[in-house]
């Protein structure tokens, strides 16, 4: 085998090759790669410190907003503590935040009587508080203070909240046949078709219309051609000629499929905001949707975003000869104001909307965008009716709960209370297009509408019938069994690498346990959630870490048969880093397609994978071959033990 040259470019900032500077680094070298080990312990360091289980309290109402303020926290926490300790429930300790109360508990057990208790204790009146399951950090105050925050752990290990909501379709259904016999009114209306009035046309999930003679019911039956949700018979209403729309049982489902369909859609969008790593949001039957946050930090707040539901309505103000019949009225700045049923659009047509502040007031305020249908029926009102005063109408619904007895038992009803009111009252000065904005709203108000707007408005109104985190022993034992295989593996590689490379194996530990600690910290600082298919990551990435320094040392051993051994030693690093470089480049490929078209338990292998490839080709090739340098450079070898 050919020597190699003495001089030529140097190769990852080994120095001029001379018989003196063989297998050396410069200081400055030496201290970044210590820099990094350093930064990257400091950032793993918060993994030790585990969570506490604790209950995270938050306001929904501007009363309730006073108790959790940060004057009259202290009362709240007095009352909560002397119920607790009346019940047997021990608190570690409490934290108010910025609008929320964190209360740490010692049990997972203890975590569930606690929310318990504090639901009884703040809603006995009512629903004026969201008291969720949480993880207290308990990291200390200066590694947070430098960023330092521990892995999100996810569902299937520990520290994740699982949501299950009930779809309520018999009011959705509901809705939909009131929604469409009023539609079908105005059709009439506007077709001139007369109809017998003075009578409700819905009955249960039926539309039943009534004609004064077989000729204005076949003129109807044309004009209500386009409602195809509902089938069609003639039938006499009333002793009349009539009309009967029935949604039959075909037309059920695909109403419901529909409305899962988007309610889906919505939800994922608003778990989106929150920043939830790897969440899942999954259908469960006809009428029910799982959702599950894995390392979820404010659990309050994903509950009261997943529990609320608002959207907008803009209409018309009424004039004076409107029908009453098409005329609602709401109450506006002390007085009664009077606006069109007919919506202009609704939230489903916003396209986009952000919270932002009034350049000239300072106040609150949400930018809505319209898409391209919304946009056009906006314009096309607007510019007909300049002069005339356009309503904003906020609409909010409430889920709750109350208790009734049920044959000698009490169960628990849930319903929707429905909270509509104006906003904003406006005269149009000119044709509005597909930008605009909305004000008179709280801060907080406004960013959760300018939330749910982009989520997309709901189909069905929904509530939460179950709210859990996983069971302590099945995160546990896998927590337990996913570490036990990273360490009895871990522990196998130290010992045959020191048995069988002697020093240089001890490199390669050492270089092996820093690989993990910067695979951590990487996927602390990302905000990564580590999964049980994450921890299965980390172990391959092991293997692919001794991998590398196999490699070199191999390569090492097949030098010493051609050169001295500080000639080898240099060899062996720069022969096998094209090697090492090929495999670990084609795996780190691998490991984005999975990231970008995977999905769940996928993307948790291959974050890990990803981070793991980066930190094992730093670690082999440069943090062993600085510990290698350290053990055998500048120094004059006869013979070389690998």
């Amino acid at each position: 085998m050919a020597e190699l040259p003495p001089d030529g470019p140097p190769l990852l900032g080994v120095p001029r090759r001379n018989s003196a500077a063989l297998n050396s680094f410069a200081v400055w070298q030496y201290l970044l790669i210590f820099t990094v080990v350093v930064v990257g312990m400091i950032y793993a360091a918060p993994n030790v410190f585990q969570p506490d289980p604790a209950i995270q309290i938050r306001a929904l109402d501007q009363r309730a907003e006073q108790d959790t303020s940060s004057n009259a926290a202290r009362a709240l926490l007095a009352r909560i503590q002397t119920v607790f300790s009346e019940a047997g429930v021990t608190l570690k300790g409490a934290d108010v935040l910025d609008d929320s109360l964190m209360l740490r508990v010692e049990s997972d057990e203890a975590q569930l009587r606690a929310q318990q208790l504090a639901n009884e204790t703040l809603n006995a009146n009512g629903l004026n508080y969201v008291v969720a399951l949480a993880s207290a950090s308990t990291t200390p105050q200066w590694l947070q203070n430098l960023g330092g925050e521990p892995m999100s752990l996810g569902l299937d290990l520990f520290g994740g909240s699982h949501f299950l909501l009930q779809v309520n379709m018999d009011e959705y259904l509901e809705r939909v046949v009131n929604n469409t016999a009023e539609s079908m009114r105005d059709t009439l209306i506007d077709a001139r078709v007369r109809f017998t009035p003075g009578r409700d046309w819905v009955v249960e999930n039926a539309i039943a219309i009534a004609f004064r003679d077989e000729t204005s019911r076949d003129d109807a039956r044309a004009a209500l051609s386009d409602f195809q949700d509902f089938e069609l018979s003639e039938r006499d209403v009333d002793d009349s000629p009539g009309l009967r729309f029935t949604l039959t049982q075909e037309k059920i489902r695909a109403l419901e499929d529909r409305a899962i369909s988007q309610n889906l859609t919505s939800l994922r969008n608003r778990v989106n905001e929150l920043g939830v790593s790897e969440p899942q949001v999954q259908r469960l039957g006809r009428e029910r949707i799982v959702v599950d946050l894995p390392g979820i930090q404010d659990s309050a707040r994903a509950k009261e975003i997943l529990n609320k539901f608002a959207n907008l309505e803009f209409r018309l103000e009424a004039l004076p000869n409107a029908r009453r019949s098409q005329i609602e009225t709401y109450p506006y700045n002390g007085r009664d104001q009077e606006i069109m049923r007919r919506n202009i659009v609704t939230g489903n047509n916003v396209q986009d909307a952000k919270q932002s502040y009034d350049p000239e007031t300072g106040q609150p305020q949400v930018n809505i965008e319209l898409d391209n249908d919304g946009g056009r029926r906006m314009n096309g009102v607007t510019k007909d009716n300049v002069g005339r005063a356009m309503a904003i109408l906020f609409i909010e619904q409430r889920p709750g709960v109350r208790k009734t007895e049920v044959d000698g038992e009490i169960v628990e009803q849930f319903y929707t209370e429905e909270d509509r009111r104006l906003i904003s009252v406006a005269t149009i000065q000119s044709a509005l297009g597909f930008s605009f904005r909305i004000t008179g709203l709280g801060l907080r108000e406004a960013q959760d509408l300018a939330l749910l707007l982009r989520a997309g408005a709901l189909a069905a109104p929904m509530y939460i019938v179950e709210e859990r985190t996983v069971g302590a022993q099945l995160g546990d034992e896998n927590i337990q069994r996913g570490w036990q295989s990273v360490g009895i593996g871990f522990v196998l590689v130290l010992i045959f690498m020191v048995f069988y490379y002697r020093l240089f194996g001890l490199a390669a530990n050492i270089a092996l346990t820093t690989n993990l600690i910067l695979l951590v910290a990487i996927m602390s600082v990302l905000g990564a959630t580590l999964t049980l298919p994450g921890i299965a990551g980390i172990v391959l990435t092991v293997g692919m870490a001794v991998d590398a320094n196999v490699l070199i040392f191999s390569r090492i051993r097949e030098e010493l048969e051609n050169h001295p051994p500080q000639r080898a030693i240099q060899a062996g690093f720069d022969r096998a880093l094209l090697t090492i470089t090929d495999a670990n480049v084609t795996t780190f490929f691998v490991a984005i397609i999975l990231l970008s078209i995977g999905s769940g338990p996928v993307r948790g292998f291959a974050v890990t994978l990803a981070v793991g490839i980066v930190t094992s080709m730093f670690t082999a090739i440069l943090v062993t071959r600085a510990l290698v340098n350290l053990m055998f450079g500048g120094r004059k070898l006869e013979s070389l033990k690998i």
